[in-house]
């Protein structure tokens, strides 16, 4: 029997992220706006938006998996485009603390617009291949997490009010969240979610 050219299977997983990657990346920079951001300043801005306080830069470089000399120049010229705004650390006078100015919120609100290409190529992925996909999805950012290779994420695997496979009677809504009360399946999964909490481990 005639193997299957190509690389094999994990490879082309591989590739195929890749090239996801590659089209996340070039409608980030589409998606330029009026302030000309690059992807990694619409992040920062994005990230800043979810954060009820300032933070720290080091908190960004972290939380982007980024470098502190890649996100040093991205800010300033977030800065100088008015779109942060930095203030001292009451905890440490030599540290700056972060946060958005009223044009970096109205700039934030723009970007959580959904791209038009991305979200018509999800939709028409059937409801079993998008629960597939996103439960793929959150097992590998688990697994890259545990191997400190991405930043934490507040997902439902991670997540102290996660129940998984709680209702095995229900394969459409096996598991269940504890945070609300209510079963869910795995279209339903969470990547990012405001009321994580993390689990003992």
């Amino acid at each position: 029997m005639a193997e299957v050219p190509g690389p094999p299977a994990s490879s082309q997983l591989l590739i195929g992220l890749a090239r996801l990657g590659q089209a996340v990346r070039m409608e980030a920079w589409r998606n330029a706006g009026p302030h000309n951001l690059s992807p990694l300043q619409a992040d920062i801005v994005t990230l800043l938006q979810g954060k009820a306080q300032p933070i720290r830069q080091g908190e960004i470089v972290a939380a982007l998996a980024s470098t502190p000399p890649t996100v040093s120049d991205a800010v300033k010229v977030l800065r100088k485009k008015e779109l942060l705004e930095a203030s001292r650390d009451p905890g440490d006078a030599r540290a700056l603390l972060l946060g958005l100015t009223e044009a970096g919120r109205a700039e934030a609100e723009r970007l959580r617009g959904e791209s038009e290409v991305l979200s018509g190529a999800v939709a028409a992925l059937s409801r079993e291949d998008f629960a597939a996909m996103l439960r793929g999805t959150a097992t590998l950012m688990l697994q890259l997490q545990d191997r400190k290779a991405i930043p934490i994420s507040q997902m439902c695997l991670t997540c102290r009010f996660f129940a998984p496979r709680a209702h095995p009677e229900d394969p459409a809504r096996p598991h269940h969240c504890n945070f609300v009360d209510a079963p869910f399946g795995d279209a339903e999964l969470r990547v990012t979610c405001p009321d994580h909490e993390a689990k003992d481990l």
